[in-house]
Formats: structure tokens, sequence, C-alpha cells
């Protein structure tokens, strides 16, 4: 069996809560081949808070909105050296799992990564 010299591509999306946006995200993007997903809020009282750790493990940061990224820039200068960012510029509108939501995150997200088509409910 042929293993390959690629790791997989580790993805952390980041809102404020991690209870709607990037949860989503982490729900949609887990379980393809390559992929593995992390999401955490930039919000003390996030259902999982962004650390230093989540950063360095990341290959690529997925903020939903810009002001995510000015949060991790004052406070982890030193780790978002280097790390690839990725503002998608998705509103804090939607709840957890709402269909214009994955389209929107499978839309944004396929700009940057080859991710397979959406399966649509039929």
């Amino acid at each position: 069996m042929e293993r390959s010299q690629e790791h997989p591509k580790k993805l952390l999306f980041v809102c404020s809560q991690n209870r709607m946006r990037s949860l989503t995200a982490e729900c949609i993007f887990s379980g393809i081949p390559g992929i593995q997903v992390r999401s955490a809020g930039t919000q003390p009282d996030a259902r999982i808070v962004i650390t230093e750790g989540h950063i360095g493990w990341a290959d690529v940061i997925f903020l939903m909105e810009k002001s995510h990224l000015n949060r991790l820039r004052h406070k982890f200068p030193e780790a978002l050296e280097g790390k690839r960012t990725v503002t998608l510029r998705i509103p804090d509108q939607y709840r957890y799992m709402e269909p214009e939501l994955i389209e929107e995150l499978h839309t944004k997200v396929s700009r940057y990564i080859d991710i397979p088509e959406l399966k649509r409910e039929v």
C-alpha cells in the first residue's frame, strides 16, 4: 500500500462564539479525505476558545470576519507569523447547519481548498 507523501491539510475555522458558523464549517468539512478540521471562537465565552495551539496546528485559518483576524493578530502575533489566513466575510446571521450557511461556506472555502461537491438533498 502506497502512502501519500502529502500530509492532510489542517483547516481551522474561527468565528466569535464557535456555536454557529465555525462549528457548521467543522461539521461539513470533517470526514473529507486528506483534510483535518477544527473550529474555535475568539470570545472568552466561546464553546471552544482559540489558543496558540490551535493556530500552531493549522495549515490554513479561515476567519468568518475581519474582526476575528484583527483579534488574533492582537492576541497571538507571533503564532500567526507565516500562517495562511483567509477572511471569508460571512456575517453572523445564520443558525447552526442552516442550508444557506452551508452553501456559502462551501462556495467560499472551495476557492482555496479542493473539496468535493456538496451532496444535495433530493
